[in-house]
């Protein structure tokens, strides 16, 4: 059975005679129902009535509403209310806008505004590069999306993914103290976003792309790259890719095998699974079998954008011509950013021994990882309710910390896998296991070493 998770929490709020026992049936009904209790309050106790409030963590919203009703069917309990805890985290949104300086007195609107702000204009319309010395710019980012790729959502537009980049602004905060705000632009025209980027850049010291389909993605990232003189981060390809590198290399150094004489199967060669490739090709791997929503990724195609180029270039499956199952006989690693349920049990069972799945689909990852950890060494997913997660938050912060500090205004691969080996370091040989070969999101080493390996590779490029 799947497992529950904070992500579908709910509160229920019944309502009974204490004669009904409504804490011990409530608590009976939910444990059966395969919930998770979290908490349960006794919100009123009277001789004729009482109300209890249960919180749960179920599968999904189904779940949810299946528990409810297991609830609600019995004849002596009402359920009064029943509310979403994870709506309730969102509402009015996650992130605000909080001034740094004290506005108390005439003096001080006098210095932050008008007359005295004018002067700090003046120093900047004389001097550009005074700007980030003088404004939000050297610390702050835009988090751009046209919400065309969102999660595992799809093309749902740029309100529907509003909610991830602020959750995402979120992060940059609490991870890295730096400041970030969702663009979320109203158009799918490459060259309508490109040109949109470039005209509000002024504002950011750095641009984070973030949920937009491929091809598309590429063209973009590329030609605002050289457009620019700010850095340019596409974290849907980048971020996953230092991620996926550095938990591999736990991994690896877990089952004692060598990245460059793995056989390693891949589904999904769009913006992240081509981004993984690359890190993993430029980091020693000679044996990727690569498979998209057409089967195998094997030879050029008319209109090929230069990305899918690449990987047809560089991860030719030699004389293989087979599916999925077939490739993954014998298969040392498997890596999937693609779509749910794509293997089945029998393909991890076919894997060679000392298996390690990294099946990151989210929310629903290519294959049950509790069946995947029946037969692999090593399991890792998107999610956050299962162990080794895959999560960029690992990596975009402590990354756009250290460009900011650095001023550095290019990306190189060189950079990317620097932040991977940053990250694979803080797991020590003696904490690495099956179910850590990532540090903890909340490792405060993290950021700090991958900002350092930033700056450095910026340094030795410059």
């Amino acid at each position: 059975m799947a497992s529950t998770s904070p992500g579908y929490g709910i509160t229920i709020r019944v309502e009974g005679p204490p004669s009904a026992q409504p804490v011990a049936e409530v608590t009976t009904a939910i444990t059966a129902a395969g919930a998770a209790i979290t908490a349960l309050d006794v919100v009123e106790s009277f001789l004729d009535h009482v109300v209890i409030d249960v919180t749960c963590d179920a599968i999904d919203a189904e779940h949810a509403e299946a528990i409810t009703a297991s609830i609600a069917s019995h004849p002596e309990l009402t359920v009064r209310k029943v509310s979403d805890r994870t709506f309730l985290l969102h509402l009015g949104g996650k992130i605000e806008i909080q001034s740094k300086v004290p506005l108390k007195t005439r003096d001080d609107l006098s210095r932050a505004y008008t007359p005295g702000v004018a002067r700090i204009s003046q120093a900047i319309a004389a001097d550009k590069s005074d700007a980030r010395r003088l404004t939000i710019k050297r610390n702050t980012v835009a988090v751009v999306t046209d919400g065309s790729a969102v999660l595992g959502l799809g093309n749902i537009g740029p309100e529907a993914a509003l909610p991830v980049m602020e959750g995402k602004a979120a992060l940059f905060k609490r991870f890295a103290d730096v400041d970030a705000w969702p663009v979320c632009l109203d158009t799918q025209d490459v060259d309508e976003i490109v040109r949109t980027v470039q005209i509000i850049a002024p504002v950011y010291g750095g641009i984070n792309l973030e949920d937009i389909s491929a091809p598309r993605c590429f063209e973009i990232e590329r030609r605002l790259r050289d457009l620019l003189d700010i850095p340019v981060f596409h974290d849907d390809q980048h971020g996953t890719a230092i991620v996926v590198l550095a938990a591999l290399t736990n991994a690896l150094k877990f089952v004692k095998k060598d990245l460059a004489k793995t056989k390693i199967v891949m589904s999904g060669a769009g913006a992240a699974g081509t981004a993984i490739a690359r890190l993993l090709v430029a980091s020693g791997a000679k044996n990727i079998i690569g498979f998209d929503k057409d089967g195998l990724v094997s030879e050029h195609k008319a209109g090929d954008e230069e990305m899918r180029t690449w990987f047809v270039d560089n991860c030719a499956p030699g004389s293989f011509n087979g599916n999925i199952s077939e490739a993954m006989v014998g298969a040392d690693i498997f890596i999937g950013v693609s779509a749910p349920d794509v293997l089945k049990e029998a393909d991890i069972v076919a894997m060679a021994p000392g298996a390690i799945v990294f099946a990151l689909a989210n929310p629903d990852p290519e294959i049950d990882p509790t069946i995947a950890r029946k037969y692999a060494a090593v399991v890792a997913t998107g999610r956050s309710d299962q162990p080794n997660q895959i999560n960029n938050v690992l990596a975009f912060p402590g990354i756009f910390r250290g460009l900011l500090d650095g001023r550095i205004t290019k990306i190189t691969d060189a950079m990317l896998v620097a932040a991977a080996d940053a990250i694979s370091s803080c797991v020590s040989s003696d904490q690495l296991n099956a179910n850590f070969i990532v540090p903890s999101v909340f490792d405060t080493q993290v950021v700090t070493k991958v900002a350092e390996a930033i700056k450095l590779m910026g340094r030795s490029s410059s």
